[in-house]
This record gives structure tokens, C-alpha cells and sequence, in this order.
């Protein structure tokens, strides 16, 4: 399918991680010009090169947002516009009782999780505004509405993030700029990797059987019983950010297997 993004500017932020660095891969297929940022850049570097579309790639810092104004700066410098953002970027945070988690704690997931987002839109919006066509995509999380207790820090950073979405997605579309944000669970990542390394030594375990466990006991809804794939998520980003999507503004796409439980967004 032709997603009619040929040609356009993309930026996307956490490109050195799974969901991040699949979207790349598509977004090139399609022939877009890509700008790939991420806190360390080091390890794709090579790649982006490789991937097509006058990719390059962009270390900044996005808890600063002088580095994120480099960033966009340096993209519109190279390819003259920006049209589309992806913001997959992200921590877990400090996780535990949510009345033992320090504000420094809340601090850390309200930086880099949601404020993140506010820093790269405040630099991109103008840029699209003026080229009167975009698309701001944003990875939240299912735990910003379905959340789990022992992750506060995370739940309410994700739950800012997809408030601060749809609420910029009334405004902006005048603009012809769509805001979209796409919550997935339980992906196959480094944070989930780590997740279940975590288990795994808590209970004695191999890590596939704790993530068999983490399954059967966490994320019932699941029901296809394995984690997702990073190019799933990926691809339901790729459609939002196309022509495809042109009547698409301020939706919440769930890739989650059926982990969240409940038929609302």
C-alpha cells in the first residue's frame, strides 16, 4: 500500500529502539527523509545510512530543550521542512508503592515521558504549521488507562502524554496538523527484556517461562499468549502518519493483544 509519504520529513525520537528504529525501516520503504535522535546515537549511526531516504542520525538529550531545538533545527537546515514527528521515546521509571516513590521519582518518568513530547512538539509545530501539513504521532502505553500499581511513576507520566495529545489535536488540525497517539503493551523491547530478566532471577525461572508466567498471571487479555512485536507497533505508526490516516486526529490506537480489558480508550 502506498502511503502517499514520499518525499516528507521525518523526525523520530528513541530511533535507537525497537519501536523506533521499525518505524525508520518503514517510513524509508515509503520514501521518506528521515532524522533519527536519540540520547546516544552511536549504535546506529551505520545503519541509518544504510536505511535510504538521505537518512541521518541526531543525539540530544530530551529532557533539554535546547538539544531538541538542535535537533529540529538541523533537520529543516538539511531537508528545509519537518512533516511528520514520532515520539517513541521513553523510561520505565522507579517502580514500587506509589506513596514510597520519591517526587524525584515522579520527576524522572514526568521528564522523560511526557515533557519529552511537549519540548519536541513546541520546536516541530512551527515548521509544520508553515508547510500546512503534518503528523505528531506519540507512543503512550496501555498503562495509561489500564494502570498497574507498582508503576505510578509510569502511569501517570503516559496518561499526561495521551491527555496532552488529544487535547493539542483539537487546535492543531486547523493547521493540517493530525495528533495521534498509539498505546501498546507488553512489546518486545529492552524495557521488557529487562522486565523479565528481573522475574526470571526473582522466581527461579527461565526467561521464557517468565514471561509464560507473566502472561498467564499480568496480562490475561493477551490471549495470543506471546509479547508483540516491535514492526507491530511499527505499522499501525507508519498508517497514522500517512495520507492513508487523513481523517484520523486526536485517536488512541491500542496494539496490545487485548491486554487492556475494557471497550472505552
Amino acid at each position: 500500500m502506498d502511503l502517499g509519504i514520499k518525499g516528507r520529513v521525518a523526525l523520530i525520537t528513541g530511533a535507537s529502539g525497537g519501536m523506533g528504529w521499525e518505524t525508520a525501516k518503514i517510513l524509508a520503504a515509503e520514501g521518506c527523509r528521515l532524522v533519527l535522535t536519540d540520547k546516544d546515537v552511536s549504535g546506529i549511526e551505520a545503519e541509518a545510512a544504510d536505511l535510504g531516504g538521505d537518512a541521518i542520525a541526531l543525539g540530544a538529550d530530551a529532557t533539554k530543550q535546547p538539544e531538541v531545538d538542535a535537533v529540529v533545527a538541523e533537520a529543516v537546515k538539511r531537508f528545509g521542512t519537518l512533516d511528520i514527528l514520532v515520539h517513541t521515546s521513553g523510561i520505565t521509571g522507579a517502580k514500587g508503592d506509589p506513596l514510597e516513590m520519591t517526587d524525584d521519582n515522579y520527576q524522572e518518568a514526568y521528564q522523560n515521558d511526557f515533557l519529552s513530547a511537549v519540548r519536541f512538539a513546541r520546536a516541530a509545530f512551527p515548521h509544520m504549521k508553515r508547510g500546512g501539513w503534518g503528523r505528531f504521532v506519540c507512543v503512550t502505553s496501555e498503562n495509561a488507562i489500564q494502570p498497574y500499581w507498582e508503576e505510578a511513576t509510569y502511569n501517570t507520566a503516559k496518561a499526561a502524554l495521551a491527555a496532552f495529545v488529544k487535547g493539542l489535536s483539537y487546535k492543531a488540525a486547523a493547521d493540517g496538523i493530525l495528533c495521534n497517539t498509539v498505546a501498546p503493551a507488553f512489546i518486545a523491547t529492552d524495557m521488557t527484556d529487562e522486565m523479565m530478566k528481573k522475574r526470571a532471577k526473582e522466581k527461579g525461572v527461565s526467561f521464557e517461562e517468565a514471561i509464560e508466567s507473566f502472561l498467564d498471571e499480568e496480562r490475561p487479555g493477551i490471549v495470543q499468549k506471546r509479547r508483540g512485536r516491535a514492526d507491530e507497533v511499527a505499522a499501525v505508526i507508519a498508517l497514522l502518519v500517512s495520507e492513508r490516516a487523513s481523517f484520523t486526529n486526536g485517536a488512541n490506537y491500542r496494539v496490545d493483544g487485548g491486554s487492556v480489558q475494557a471497550v472505552g480508550n
